[in-house]
């Protein structure tokens, strides 16, 4: 089998399949695009996959504008330089071009390019969202080059506040990608470490919200069938690069996981997004590390569902046999076995405890999260 091609409209127009990148220009015009924006990080500005869309855009006369000051966990200064960027040159769209730190700050930029209100007022918290004016949130193309995130179907963005050090989720329907071109081709080149800890993101969204208590049949399904793919095509594109097969089904799983943690994300999330900010470590990397300890943490809530989706996996042995598979997945692609080999330190845990808890994820956890039990659970971690 091949890698697949496709054009889907779930949930916006995705424009799937190996070489797809080369009708960036095309997809930009029918935006209405004429001068965009491309946002990506600092990594991969120099990279030839980079200067090949910058070299499609500008052959259709659309320029090659370029802003790359993207940090691992961006925070609103990025943005600011950023908007910076954009509002000199006169764009008039963005296309975020990378993983998610590249895709979040990029959303970002589109929303805030002529709000009258700061970024951190229109939090994904009840109809915040309502405050910001969708008539100058700029359009955005998503083109992503990790199998994560899923933020290239998504409609918020992660934002640090670089003075709190705390993430926060931005939401408006608006950054919802008007279109989002998945190219496996341009996975090819991400450095191992990388395609495990984006391709363990994408599992611990779709296990997240598998597990996560609210009614959400859909979500439920493709949650499960993410699962799959991941266990089974994240071990080949980690062992063998340039298998596009695999690549195309993780980016697959990628985008399965951010549509199906409308659902609810829990505990994985919660913890890492503290860690994250306060130590810039690697998210999926985090979510990963701290996956197996939160297994156990809910196993009361969710043992029979964990027994079924082992089922569907083909894994034997119930919810001792997922976990186990879990655990060695992380050994196989290297992820580190406790938050201490990430440099996560123990007098830190009252902190990150009081972070955790702030966190929008612990409300989807299916165990409720309290100080002493979350406190607790970072101790497991350590």
């Amino acid at each position: 089998m091949s890698a697949p091609t496709a054009n889907w409209s779930y949930p916006t127009a995705i424009k799937f399949g190996p070489g797809r990148v080369k009708e960036l220009a095309d997809h930009c015009k029918a935006a209405g695009i004429t001068k965009p924006l491309l946002v990506t990080d600092k990594a991969l500005a120099s990279l030839p996959i980079t200067a090949q869309a910058l070299e499609i855009l500008d052959s259709a006369g659309l320029g090659r504008a370029v802003f790359s000051q993207v940090d691992p966990n961006p925070n609103e200064k990025n943005m600011e330089d950023g908007l910076k960027v954009y509002r000199a040159g006169g764009h008039d769209g963005v296309v975020c071009f990378g993983g998610g730190s590249a895709l979040d700050l990029g959303k970002m930029i589109a929303l805030m390019v002529d709000q009258s209100v700061s970024v951190w007022d229109l939090e994904d918290i009840g109809d915040w969202w309502t405050r910001a004016n969708p008539d100058t949130i700029a359009p955005i193309i998503a083109v992503p080059t990790t199998a994560g995130t899923g933020s290239e179907v998504g409609r918020a963005g992660v934002l640090t506040n670089s003075e709190t050090h705390k993430k926060k989720i931005i939401f408006h329907p608006k950054l919802l990608p008007v279109v989002t071109i998945c190219d496996p081709e341009l996975t090819v080149g991400m450095p191992a470490f990388i395609t495990a800890g984006t391709g363990m993101d994408a599992l611990a969204h779709c296990l997240e919200a598998f597990c996560s208590p609210f009614y959400h049949p859909m979500s439920q399904g493709i949650a499960l069938e993410g699962m799959r793919l991941v266990f089974e095509n994240l071990p080949k594109a980690y062992a063998t690069p340039t298998d596009i097969e695999a690549r195309a089904h993780m980016m697959s799983a990628a985008a399965m996981g951010a549509v199906a943690f409308q659902k609810g994300l829990g505990a994985i999330h919660s913890l890492s997004h503290p860690v994250g900010a306060v130590y810039g470590t690697h998210h999926g990397t985090t979510n990963a590390c701290v996956m197996p300890m939160v297994l156990d943490f809910n196993r009361d809530a969710i043992e029979e569902k964990i027994t079924q989706a082992a089922a569907y996996l083909g894994i034997a042995g119930g919810f001792e046999g997922f976990k186990a598979r879990v655990e060695s997945l992380r050994t196989e692609l290297g992820i580190p076995a406790n938050l201490t080999a990430m440099g996560v330190k123990a007098e830190d845990l009252d902190m990150l405890t009081d972070m955790a808890l702030e966190d929008p994820s612990c409300g989807g956890n299916p165990v409720e999260m309290t100080r002493e039990n979350t406190r607790a659970l970072f101790e497991s971690c350590i």
